[in-house]
């Protein structure tokens, strides 16, 4: 007996999207003063009051200013997440940091680095959630995922007819890319997506590339 065929056409929850936006609040908050620009509350509060008329433009159908709002959080936090980096690198030197106290800001950064660009890969391709429901494409139009490398006609075996990703899809990607710094089981399509991927693969490099010498240099 085949597996039933995806119920595609129910609206993509947000909810994990709107996890991954506090979870970035919630991190920040963890950082060491030393690696935050301004005021600690300042990023978690910003991500807050701009989640309310967000969720509240979905609600209401106000396409444009949903996803004028969206791109407008994902730039906040991609901005705080680089400056962050700037502010351990720049401190590095100074051997201010435990090398615990390093590691531990180190994996935090890298794990915002995953989450910012997920919210990014997710919020972008295909011209984002809603427009991706309302054309009901199958697969994506920036990432070859490998349920789109399936036979059309072994599909329905597989579950994916018409499947389309979900943001764990994106969170999946930005993981394995900060991971092997390179391409992943999602080939890149879009140039948009090669660029991000590049910047996101830069981030991730440099954090370790501090940890590692760091810990050269303790040893």
């Amino acid at each position: 007996m085949t597996n039933q065929p995806e119920h595609i056409d129910r609206p993509e929850p947000r909810w994990q999207a709107l996890l991954a936006f506090l979870a970035v609040g919630a991190i920040y908050l963890a950082l060491p003063p030393n690696l935050i620009v301004g005021p600690i509350w300042l990023l978690p509060t910003l991500i807050v009051v701009l989640l309310v008329p967000t969720v509240i433009s979905h609600r209401t159908g106000k396409r444009s200013l949903n996803r004028a709002l969206g791109i407008i959080i994902n730039g906040i936090t991609t901005l705080a997440l680089i400056a962050s980096v700037g502010l351990l690198v720049r401190a590095l030197p100074s051997h201010k940091e435990s090398p615990l106290a390093l590691l531990r800001s180190g994996a935090l950064l890298w794990l915002t680095n995953v989450i910012v660009f997920a919210l990014w890969y997710w919020r972008l391709d295909g011209g984002g959630p809603t427009l991706r429901h309302e054309q009901k494409k199958f697969g994506s139009t920036s990432f070859l995922f490998p349920q789109m490398q399936i036979p059309h006609d072994e599909r329905a075996q597989f579950a994916c007819t018409g499947w389309r990703p979900r943001f764990i899809d994106y969170l999946f990607v930005a993981f394995t890319q900060s991971s092997t710094f390179g391409p992943t089981d999602a080939p890149l399509l879009a140039r948009w997506a090669k660029v991000l991927a590049m910047i996101q693969v830069f981030i991730s490099l440099s954090i370790v590339i501090l940890l590692i010498s760091r810990a050269v240099g303790v040893l």
